[in-house]
């Protein structure tokens, strides 16, 4: 959930350099360097379960489960983004000079938060982020994880392009790969917790 920084610019090289060092962590577009702001408790847990299910669904499998920690390119040396959780199938790619930066997720995974005063952090994740993601050949699943409702959006990539659906109480999602968690199972419990006030924006059903 990025929130403007003050002016901060940085080459890429710099960014990267600078970005381990920090106790927090930081997006970069195109030299200019983004805050991440905390999550609510229920965003941290729908984040943490998103990872649990994922981890679950691909056991025996190619297929890895990294955390919020995990830094991603999607495009070298111009943009380095964070997601809630992400899977990778198959071996680690990274960019070239930065092991721990990765290029190749199969699904990247956004818990929706509410909008700071200075960044509209939901429609960062339904456009600019999403558009930025979909520029990696590797992708074939983003979810959209609401915290008002148990209720996932899912964009999948199919032959002629990106097909969208929104599931659920009672209902699966299904990823590519084959791998399938339940909607009820990634929500349990998570209403326990305090969420963030605003609810989230009415869903786009076109991903491009």
């Amino acid at each position: 959930m990025p929130e403007r920084a003050p002016p901060l610019r940085m080459t890429a090289a710099e960014y990267l350099a600078w970005e381990r060092e920090q106790p927090e962590k930081h997006e970069f577009h195109l030299g200019e360097v983004f805050a991440m702001a905390g999550g609510s408790p229920r965003h941290n847990f729908l984040a943490s379960a998103c990872a649990a299910e994922l981890r679950t669904a691909h056991r025996g499998g190619p297929c890895g489960v990294l955390s919020s920690d995990q830094q991603i390119s999607t495009t070298s040396r111009k943009r380095y983004v964070y997601a809630d959780a992400v899977v990778v199938c198959g071996p680690f790619e990274h960019e070239t000079g930065a092991s721990d930066v990765l290029t190749n997720p199969s699904v990247v995974v956004e818990v929706l938060s509410s909008s700071t005063e200075s960044f509209n952090t939901e429609a960062y994740d339904r456009g600019e982020k999403w558009q930025a993601y979909q520029r990696l050949g590797s992708l074939r699943d983003y979810l959209l994880v609401s915290q008002r409702e148990a209720r996932v959006e899912h964009y999948q990539r199919t032959e002629g392009g990106w097909r969208y659906a929104a599931l659920g109480e009672g209902e699966r999602i299904e990823l590519a790969g084959g791998a399938s968690f339940a909607v009820d199972d990634l929500y349990r419990g998570a209403f326990d917790y305090p969420g963030d006030a605003a609810p989230d924006p009415v869903d786009a059903s076109s991903g491009d």
